[in-house]
């Protein structure tokens, strides 16, 4: 299995992600790390997702190295920003879903995607082909471009984007993605209209639809109440929102003031306050 002419062009001269890099990454690496054919990091079960995610017999999470992001702070940076992982084909991407679909898995969860939308173009019809019939999980950092998920329109049944940053200073510093703001509300946006809110079958498990993660930040950095208050009025009142309370200072974060510590209590007590006033669906984490 290979590229088409059509996807094999637009992999000579990259400009799938926001980050419009340019690169030919027939012959080496763009922004991302990533070359023509994917890297992956891992391919197994996965029973930490959101509970209609992983449900009872675990998310089948193909975890690519790489990232059009450059976080600071990225818990899986050795992945991420270090590239440790192995290349596999199409062919080999299409029998790991179908692999993890004989292992019993509720779905297929691309994790850290937005740099292998192209592969995923190729790889989910072939699936399909050969018998693929459970949903397909999209978890992204939240950069991604139009242009990318309109071709991923019908392929992908379920989003599950961040909404990383509300303001443009912390989306530079932390994350050289000046952008962040305005290319993940717009993405955002294009992922409701694509699934609308989330559907769950009899026993609770994801058919179909989005859900939003935010992660709090040390010192608010993250904008909390606006990111909120975003997917209450520009997305749905209904939407589902992961709030997560796992920042550590990893990667380059230990040397950076307000981001080289755990969020506190009281910050955390904040956004808890936040999240209930504004009456989204969804979950909270317990804070270690």
């Amino acid at each position: 299995m290979n590229f088409s002419d059509e996807q094999t062009e637009r992999l000579s001269h990259c400009i799938e992600c926001p980050r419009r890099c340019g690169a030919n990454r027939l012959e080496g690496l763009g922004f991302c790390r990533s070359g023509a054919v994917p890297k992956v990091a891992s391919v197994n079960l996965h029973f930490g997702e959101e509970p209609p995610i992983s449900g009872t017999r675990g998310s089948g999470t193909i975890f690519f190295s790489g990232c059009n992001l450059a976080c600071i702070f990225c818990q899986n940076y050795p992945i991420s920003q270090l590239g440790n992982g192995r290349e596999f084909t199409l062919d080999g991407l299409v029998q790991a879903m179908l692999d993890l679909q004989g292992r019993g898995a509720h779905n297929i969860n691309f994790v850290t995607p937005s740099h292998a939308t192209i592969a995923l173009e190729a790889a989910i019809p072939a699936a399909r082909a050969e018998g693929l019939r459970i949903p397909i999980v999209y978890n992204t950092s939240g950069y991604d471009s139009l242009d990318q998920l309109r071709r991923l329109e019908g392929l992908i049944q379920i989003y599950l984007p961040d909404i990383r940053y509300s303001d443009e200073k912390p989306a530079t510093e932390l994350s050289s993605a000046h952008d962040y703001p305005r290319v993940n509300r717009a993405a955002l946006k294009e992922m409701f209209r694509q699934v609308g809110n989330l559907q769950l079958d009899e026993e609770g498990i994801a058919l179909q639809g989005i859900i939003i993660r935010h992660l709090v930040l040390p010192e608010n950095r993250a904008n909390t109440a606006a990111a909120l208050e975003f997917i209450r009025t520009e997305i749905s009142h209904e939407t589902h929102v992961a709030l997560m309370s796992q920042y550590f200072p990893a990667h380059k974060a230990v040397a950076v003031n307000g981001m080289d510590r755990k969020i506190t209590r009281r910050e955390w007590a904040e956004a808890l306050e936040l999240f209930k006033a504004s009456n989204l669906e969804g979950w909270a984490q317990e804070l270690d």
